[in-house]
């Protein structure tokens, strides 16, 4: 009895070869639909599956391969007598090898003006059930889901006449991550149309983007995997021009400047050490943001992740190349700009998309046993209830330097303070256990530069010796969420030393 193949593919690339040589192995070739006419077209003899099922394909395709003489084939026992019985009896013969790719379903839902019939039609049926049943019995079954697997089959056809165990096992288990990821692909897309934010079972797929050398130490193993159909506007999607390979963190240091640096529609330029910003910087040109992101501390920004909304340009690049970075994150980069900062061997360059800012993509954390998913803090000072708690209204340049503060502070590990002038961050406390320790942090970090200057909280003042820190550096400008019972002090307080003093109503811990 010949041995035989079903192969059945959307995509069709190395197929035909694939065909061809267990044609010369001399495999009985089943099939169905465009597989089987782009076999025919090309020379290669194939049988229609509904030439062994006996019924004919029906609605529109949707039924062809759900069979017992296929399924039977895929499932059966071959060394088993009772099988062997049960499959004369009804003339099924075993199917050894099975090629199946899936209805491009992810490919349809990224189209931005796809119907949901159009989705609907795209969740396969047959062929998951194929590869599953294949699966499971790859104790008889080779079964391929991906044509970089093509080659290596082939090989041990050819020098044996059969695949060995330990490539059935790992072809096998290859099989169920691919039907694991396409059904949670599915199961997002309805439970987002069904308008549902908490179901009962939630289940994410991400695809290998590449390995890492190691993670946060290098004891520690790591990868890099990125979500399917994921924003642009992430470092999965970012296009690297230059630089040796990124490393774990790198890439979450790179992920929270470009959180940071979304926050702007002026020019902005944001660098980032240890997931904190070290310096913020905005002005007329992104050389000018820069500049003033370099001044806010030029210490920290020394190894900095650099991130900014605006094309390099080779008045920037020239900056830029003064002192060491690891990254630099851009819209884009000019020829001249790319040729001066490509003479540095080690820095890295990306390019993102600013076109795409989603903002309805759940955060998730894991913790030990489980998941955390929240929505992205995306509350910005144009979404706040401000009021103006204390008797002195700001002056627009504090308006101006809050509102920076408070674009920056939520970025910043809680407890967090931010000061900032009209321009630039110019001091950060980050991380602490109590707010007057990240007060003086930042306040120290300051200076002189504190005078007149604005201060963001992340929380509210639980005391006023916040505001007693604030008014001793010079402070004259404080925004807040407000909130606590003790409010009234830190009103008096800021009063007492001519403070103006807004409440937004929201506080931004990030832990």
């Amino acid at each position: 009895m010949k041995k035989r193949a079903l192969l059945s593919v959307s995509d069709k690339s190395g197929i035909l070869e694939f065909a061809k040589e267990l044609e010369q192995l001399g495999y009985e070739l089943l099939s169905t639909g465009g597989t089987m006419k782009h076999l025919k077209d090309n020379g290669v003899a194939v049988t229609a599956v509904d030439e062994i099922t006996g019924f004919p394909e029906i609605m529109e395709g949707r039924v062809k391969t759900l069979n017992p003489m296929i399924h039977g084939g895929l499932l059966a026992k071959q060394d088993d007598p009772g099988h062997q019985a049960q499959m004369k009896e009804h003339g099924i013969q075993p199917i050894d090898v099975v090629c199946v790719n899936l209805y491009p379903f992810k490919e349809t839902i990224s189209k931005p003006d796809v119907s949901t019939e159009d989705a609907i039609e795209n969740i396969d049926i047959g062929g998951p059930a194929m590869l599953r049943a294949s699966a499971k019995n790859h104790a008889y079954v080779t079964v391929i889901v991906d044509a970089s697997d093509y080659e290596s089959v082939l090989h041990e056809l050819k020098a044996d006449g059969k695949t060995t165990l330990e490539t059935r096992h790992r072809l096998a288990a290859k099989v169920f991550r691919h039907t694991a990821a396409y059904d949670a692909l599915i199961s997002g897309y309805l439970t987002e149309l069904a308008g549902e934010q908490f179901p009962e079972q939630v289940t994410y797929t991400y695809e290998l983007k590449q390995p890492l050398r190691y993670g946060e130490n290098p004891h520690q193993q790591a990868a890099f995997y990125s979500r399917p159909l994921g924003s642009d506007f992430s470092i999965a999607y970012a296009e690297q021009l230059h630089g040796k390979e990124l490393s774990y963190n790198n890439i979450q240091d790179a992920n929270a400047a470009i959180q940071i640096v979304k926050e702007f529609t002026q020019p902005a330029a944001v660098a980032v050490k240890h997931m904190n910003p070290c310096g913020v910087g905005t002005g007329s040109t992104i050389a000018e943001a820069f500049k003033k992101a370099y001044e806010a501390d030029s210490t920290s920004i020394f190894g900095g992740i650099i991130a900014l909304n605006k094309e390099v340009d080779q008045e920037t690049a020239s900056q830029l190349a003064e002192i060491f970075l690891e990254i630099i994150i851009a819209p884009s980069f000019t020829e001249e700009a790319l040729e001066t900062l490509t003479k540095k061997k080690n820095i890295r360059l990306l390019t993102i998309s600013f076109e795409q800012q989603k903002k309805d993509q759940w955060n998730t954390v894991s913790v030990e046993g489980g998941l955390l998913m929240q929505q992205p803090d995306a509350y910005g000072f144009e979404d706040a209830d401000i009021t103006v708690a204390t008797d002195r209204e700001p002056t627009e340049a504090e308006w101006n330097a809050m509102k920076l503060g408070w674009a920056v502070v939520k970025h910043v590990k809680s407890n967090a303070i931010v000061v900032t002038d009209e321009q630039m961050t110019i001091g950060v406390g980050a991380g602490q256990m109590n707010r007057v320790g990240a007060a003086n942090i930042a306040l120290t970090q300051a200076g002189e530069r504190a005078k007149g200057a604005a201060l963001a909280s992340d929380a509210f003042f639980p005391m006023d010796d916040t505001v007693e820190a604030a008014a001793k550096a010079g402070i004259t400008a404080i925004i807040q969420p407000g909130g606590s019972v003790k409010d009234a002090d830190s009103i008096k307080k800021a009063n007492e030393y001519g403070i103006t003093m807004v409440f937004t109503g929201v506080r931004h811990f990030k832990h």
